[in-house]
């Protein structure tokens, strides 16, 4: 597989993998909740991982884009 087609895969993975994580935390946001330290600051993990979503889905599109460029 030349250099090319991997990042354009590598792209695909990012953004999918960032999908996923949107996907998944309204369901372990509960079972965060239940530990006492983040019970406090559970608005600071929610962007933390809405962050983490967005960098990962923003990063595998720039790398597909650039692959057609």
């Amino acid at each position: 597989m030349d250099k090319k087609r991997f990042h354009f895969y590598y792209g695909i993975v990012l953004t999918l993998v960032g999908i996923g994580v949107f996907y998944r935390i309204p369901q372990v946001m509960p079972q965060v909740e239940t530990i006492e330290f983040f019970r406090q600051k559970i608005g600071v993990v929610k962007a933390s991982f809405y962050i983490l979503g967005g960098l990962l889905v923003m990063f595998g599109v720039i790398r597909m884009y650039k692959n057609f460029k």
